[in-house]
């Protein structure tokens, strides 16, 4: 049986080149470039709350340091470095080799260097530190957003909700559907190209992980202000058109959460530059409503009628 030690230094050791130094250490040595920012974000997973024990562990480690790229999206930062703590129920080699090739595969997309962090026995948890460089007072916050300003939303929303209510046996999907949107839930792809190019032209941004509403209202508190939503404007993907009508597919897009996307606010004189940036990464970004002064957001649908909705978003201790 290996050593906690050995663990480490087989399956999360790698060279770095930006750290001063990095894993073997007490802490890790780290350098901001000039004129940059440390923006940094910490997100804790566990087994049984935030996924199955036995998900697969590819995907396990892709999603683990995805939700904490997204926040760094969310904030227009580059991605830089990663620390990684570990509960472990056992010293499974095949589950550490595979979980840790989940992580690697997305830590080299974006060059995150993983430069320490923790290993001990315990119920699977996994907790992650993500550190990245913004250019000074370019930093998209949640309190920026001002009256007249769009919102916008990248990618699609309610893909990982409606494949989550189908492992909980809520709705059934057709296998084509299914196995897409599993793919939405289990391996998000933080939209970090996208938040980088938003630097300079959104007043405000969010990732929105715990449902569109409640991730948006978090901006609206921040920002003291109101929002108008057209769900009709809510882009969708083919595979959660097909369900349109389906009671549960109004909760997915507006309460649902894990779908990763951006939601932000941007003035007017901005559209054409973000529409621009649509074509440039090939990704979808659309606009559903405006921010206003009345504090409340305000959703209405096809006909031009408000709607209420009964669960505004996920929330660990309700």
């Amino acid at each position: 049986m290996p050593s906690e030690f050995e663990l480490i230094h087989r399956y999360f050791t790698r060279e770095f080149k930006r750290a001063k130094l990095g894993v073997g250490d007490d802490c890790a040595l780290l350098t901001v470039s000039q004129g940059q920012e440390l923006a940094v974000s910490t997100d804790m997973l566990v087994a049984g709350v935030h996924f199955l024990a036995d998900a697969r562990p590819d995907w396990l480690g892709h999603k683990a340091l995805a939700v904490n790229l997204s926040d760094l999206a969310a904030m227009g930062a580059a991605p830089r470095w990663a620390t990684l703590a570990l509960a472990l129920p056992a010293a499974d080699e095949n589950w550490l080799d595979q979980f840790s090739r989940g992580f690697f595969a997305l830590a080299n997309t974006y060059d995150v260097e993983l430069v320490g962090g923790d290993t001990t026995k315990g119920s699977l948890n996994i907790c992650i530190t993500v550190g990245g460089e913004i250019p000074a007072g370019l930093a998209l916050r949640r309190d920026g957003a001002q009256v007249g300003d769009d919102i916008w939303v990248t990618g699609t929303i309610g893909d990982a909700a409606l494949a989550l209510a189908s492992l909980k046996g809520e709705i059934e999907l057709r296998t084509t559907d299914a196995l897409r949107l599993t793919d939405r839930l289990h391996k998000p792809q933080p939209r970090i190209e996208a938040g980088i190019a938003l630097r300079g032209l959104a007043h405000a941004a969010i990732d929105i992980s715990d449902g569109l509403a409640q991730d948006l209202g978090h901006i609206l508190e921040r920002s003291n202000c109101g929002a108008r939503i057209d769900i009709e404007s809510i882009p969708r993907s083919p595979e959660l058109s097909h369900y349109v009508g389906h009671a549960i597919t109004m909760r997915c897009q507006l309460a649902g959460g894990d779908d990763y996307e951006l939601c932000f606010t941007a003035p007017a004189s901005a559209r054409e530059a973000i529409q621009a940036l649509a074509s440039q990464f090939g990704i979808l970004l659309t606009c559903i409503g405006r921010i206003e002064e009345e504090p409340g957001l305000r959703l209405r649908d096809g006909n031009g009628k408000d709607i209420s909705l009964a669960t505004a978003g996920y929330d660990h201790f309700r």
